[in-house]
């Protein structure tokens, strides 16, 4: 097993990390406040999340999904 990575941008250029990513690695990734992660989860606009138990967790895999979306969506604009 790979060592565990603690930045989160480079845990997706390296590919899907170990662990499902916090709020806390969502803002570091995009270099955002926190709240404006949780607004993004209140809206509805930002990368899918789910609960555990009181926690919010992302999959890699959809917050890259997500980020592809955006670009295309900025691109085609």
């Amino acid at each position: 097993m790979a060592a565990p990575v603690s930045d989160p941008r480079a845990m997706l250029r390296a590919g899907l990390p170990d662990r499902y990513l916090t709020s806390e690695d969502i803002a570091s990734l995009f270099s955002v406040p926190i709240e404006t992660v949780y607004a993004w989860r209140k809206k509805r606009t930002g990368p899918p999340a789910f609960r555990v138990g009181k926690y919010l967790r992302y999959d890699p895999a959809a917050v890259r999904d997500w980020t592809a979306q955006q670009t295309a969506r900025d691109q085609a604009a």
